[in-house]
């Protein structure tokens, strides 16, 4: 139950009623397995996604009914809550309707419709909810199907928030069953969710879901596709980059998007299209963007695009703009047609006289079919038969893609030539395989390899990537796609030799072949823009920042100060003196990125901040005197780093950074010498300071010693505090070991170590910013360090901020204390009778 977590109070005025929800819902995690969650289909919604979906809604109703299905721990009730309980006008009244049918989630949910009631009587709003506990598509199917003695129900609520179960529906299932009763025809219980809700949605009702991006394309999901348009009208779409940052406690590997609807058959002129890596929405890009350019009017498939930013609507635009579709081609694509474990008696491991080669996605490597490369775990060849005369196509020229790219394909479709022309009398594809054929046979040559140069631009990787959110390339995506005319494809398979060339050879030959003769011109050259972005980035790395400044935010921000544009050379960079707005300005005129506002601090303090802590960039260098929170703050890249960077794709380029490198402008002593400049004073006692490298969990180990001591220990003598330049900052061995417990310089030390005489206690605090919190792993490892102890031990993790507590609640070993900073007067206690204290050991 969520009362031995130790929560002290329910949410208030220092507690926001999303964070206290999640909280709830972390301890829910621990009862629940991860595994058990899978198999549900069931992922909880992280706090920052739940409150981004809450704000979204636009209702000024004064009264609302909500509908939350397949509520968890209800925190999207919650985030809904929350939102509304801030804005003005308020809404009079709301009632919720809550449907869960995992039954361990039942006393969480009471507690959280406790605490939005709470919320809600604080500012006025009249606040009821019915907790159904409940499979919610068996009761929507009943509601909308009524029965002998009622009839079907009309819709009744005015906005729907959801996170809805993601598992596959077989087809002799009963889901399948009850959702044909009522015409509803759905592969997946997220599709089956949302086509259930949009009908029970009153007209010009209100929908926020977040779901798996895999609706947009493909067969299996064109009657939900179909349902969802004609009913409503989609008015956002926001995609999150990363997959796995939606879901990232669970471990969730897909791309998500959150889906604005509202019940209606007018279509909009507009859209608005935006994406983010994560979901603190601090890198957010969007746009507004015609609705024709999400759902193509004409496209009998209703496929739906999702174009965010203007470089990749000029990709799309010029995608258009090819002449030929493959029936205008004379072209086919099919998926092989060797399924190996039907085939299981015909297939060898190696070549005979009496077989073909079999081809798998194995043997593709760089543009060609490797098949003289056999593959160890995989049969090599099929026998040729009456039985296997189906599964074989013609000895010829073809095109390959694989149906699954693996994760570390830096490009979705993976194509290349198989020459399958001579030397054999036919040939076998793999069931992961799509192949391009010419009446099932063989393609011209010149043909075949001008079409895999056009497969593996990058003009075709940013197309297929709007409309396909995941790894699997269908072959009725690549029917859908437009291709250049015979004559420009022939143009393409001449222009190269029997290698592939490498990727920016590959743009500039589809450039060449393409671009003069393509009618119109654009402004903004998408494979340009994608190349100089990922050029930054990768310079960057090559620099040693973090992963967490290798982004393309920060590559941006680069190019800004460099003032490069998609098509300047690195050798053209000026040093441009720029302050943020400058920047985020360039970053939109000159790479069709527009940035939202709430951006302009992302990229002042995850951005800059960091270039110049590592000696990157110069802060004011043309007023040394101008305050550091002016708003005419103005930064320029460093004349030794700007110098190298001048040398990037010259043969100097690798010489020179190794100096950089290695030099005294190296990040290393960069970070040294800031350090050694800028010392936090730290104050022990009265008149007994110490001072403390800046950056990292200082600030942390600061609050500890000023503000946890003196309410939770006072009068207790440190005898213990760690730098993280310097591991000993402060240490009296002598105080310990009178305290029996003597320790080497190799043992991990926690980051403050406190004596307080009056309980006999000793309590061990880690400082929990970046680096972990007192798990179990670390209790014991505790434990054990300071075994010898004649006193009581305390374990405390100090936490910075709510936000980062949420992230690593889950890891938190029981027995133990939790203090956040940002609230010093209330602690959190994990498990037993005792608020702080020790416990005694076996």
């Amino acid at each position: 139950m969520i009362t031995e977590i130790g929560l002290r109070r329910s949410p208030g005025e220092d507690t926001k009623l999303v964070e206290y929800v999640e909280l709830i819902g972390l301890d829910a995690s621990r009862r629940i397995e991860r595994a058990q969650r899978s198999r549900m289909g069931q992922f909880l919604t992280p706090a920052p996604v739940a409150e981004l979906m809450a704000a979204m809604f636009e209702t000024d109703r004064p009264a609302i009914r909500l509908l939350d299905a397949g509520a968890g721990i209800g925190i999207l009730t919650a985030a809904f809550v929350e939102e509304f309980c801030r804005r003005a006008p308020r809404t009079e009244r709301l009632h919720v309707d809550i449907y869960e049918v995992e039954p361990l989630f039942s006393d969480y949910l009471s507690e959280t419709m406790r605490a939005c009631e709470m919320a809600c009587k604080s500012v006025g709003i009249e606040f009821h909810a019915e907790v159904h506990e409940a499979d919610f598509l068996e009761a929507a199917v009943s509601r909308l199907r009524g029965s002998l003695f009622s009839t079907p129900a009309q819709p009744e609520f005015d906005c729907a928030i959801l996170n809805p179960p993601y598992l596959k529906i077989r087809n002799n299932s009963r889901e399948r069953l009850l959702l044909s009763s009522i015409g509803v025809e759905a592969t997946n219980l997220y599709s089956a969710f949302l086509a259930l809700v949009v009908q029970l949605l009153c007209t010009e009702g209100e929908i926020v879901a977040i779901i798996p991006r895999s609706f947009c394309n493909g067969p299996y999901f064109k009657p939900f596709r179909r349902l969802l348009l004609d009913s409503t009208e989609i008015r956002q779409v926001h995609l999150f980059n990363k997959r796995r940052q939606a879901f990232s406690n669970d471990d969730v590997l897909q791309e998500n998007v959150i889906l604005r609807a509202v019940k209606g058959k007018k279509l909009p002129e507009t859209v608005l299209i935006s994406e983010s890596d994560g979901p603190d929405g601090t890198d957010t890009v969007r746009r507004e963007a015609p609705y024709s350019e999400l759902v193509n009017p004409h496209d009998p498939d209703l496929f739906i695009h999702i174009v965010a930013d203007r470089a990749q609507q000029e990709a799309a635009q010029k995608m258009q703009r090819l002449s030929s579709t493959l029936e205008d081609l004379g072209l086919e694509v099919s998926t092989g047609r060797v399924v190996d474990f039907r085939a299981r008696d015909f297939l060898r491991a190696l070549p005979r006289k009496d077989t073909v080669p079999l081809i798998y996605p194995g043997h593709l490597k760089n543009g060609s079919v490797e098949w003289s490369r056999q593959l160890a775990r995989k049969p090599n060849a099929i026998v040729r038969a009456p039985a296997t005369e189906g599964l074989l196509v013609p000895p010829g020229v073809y095109i390959l893609v694989k149906r699954f790219s693996a994760k570390e394909e830096t490009k979705r479709v993976v194509a290349a030539v198989c020459d399958a022309e001579q030397q054999c009398e036919g040939v076998g594809f793999e069931n992961h395989l799509n192949y391009f054929h010419e009446n099932g046979g063989g393609l011209p040559r010149a043909i075949a390899r001008g079409l895999m140069v056009f497969l593996s631009s990058t003009l075709t990787d940013i197309c297929f990537r709007q409309f396909s959110g995941h790894t699997q390339v269908n072959a009725t995506d690549l029917r859908k796609m437009r291709y250049p005319s015979r004559k420009q494809l022939e143009a393409l398979g001449l222009s190269i030799g029997e290698q592939l060339p490498g990727q920016e050879e590959i743009d500039r030959i589809v450039e060449e072949v393409l671009g003069h003769m393509a009618s119109g011109e654009t402004s903004l050259d998408p494979v340009q823009v994608k190349r100089q972005i990922e050029r930054a980035r990768g310079i960057l790395r090559d620099l040693g920042l973090p992963r967490t400044q290798v982004n393309d935010r920060s590559a941006l921000t680069l190019l800004a100060l460099l003032d490069l544009r998609p098509d300047t050379p690195w050798s053209d960079a000026r040093e441009a003196l720029r302050g943020i707005t400058e920047m985020m300005n360039f970053f939109s005129e000159c790479y069709g990125k527009n940035y939202a506002p709430n951006t302009r601090e992302t990229v002042r303090r995850q951005t800059v901040h960091q270039f110049i802590q590592a000696g990157l960039v110069i802060q004011n260098p043309d007023d040394l005197n101008r305050p550091t929170n002016s708003p005419n703050n103005r930064y320029q890249i460093s004349r030794p780093l700007f110098e190298v960077l001048r040398t990037y794709g010259t043969g100097m380029w690798n010489r020179k950074l190794r100096e950089y490198l290695t030099s005294g402008v190296s990040l290393a002593d960069t970070y040294a010498k800031k350090r050694e400049m800028h010392k936090v004073p730290v104050q022990l006692a009265p008149g007994k300071t110490i001072e403390l490298s800046p950056g990292g969990q200082t600030e942390v180990v600061r609050r500890i010693i000023e503000d946890f001591c003196p309410r939770y220990t006072p009068g207790a003598e440190v005898i213990y505090v760690g730098d993280t330049a310097s591991k000993w900052a402060y240490f009296d061995p002598d105080k310990l070991n009178e305290l029996g417990v003597a320790v080497d310089e190799h043992g991990k030390m926690p980051d403050v170590v406190v004596y307080y005489s009056d309980k006999g206690w000793l309590v061990l605090i880690e400082a929990c910013s970046s680096h972990g919190p007192v798990d179990h792993k670390r209790h014991i490892e505790l434990k054990e360090l300071f075994e010898g102890a004649t006193v009581g031990l305390v374990f405390v993790t100090a936490f910075p901020d709510r936000r980062t507590l949420t992230r690593c609640l889950v890891e938190i070993a029981w027995e133990t204390e939790v203090w956040v900073a940002e609230h010093p007067d209330h602690l959190i206690h994990f498990n037993g009778e005792r608020f702080l204290g020790p416990y005694e050991f076996e």
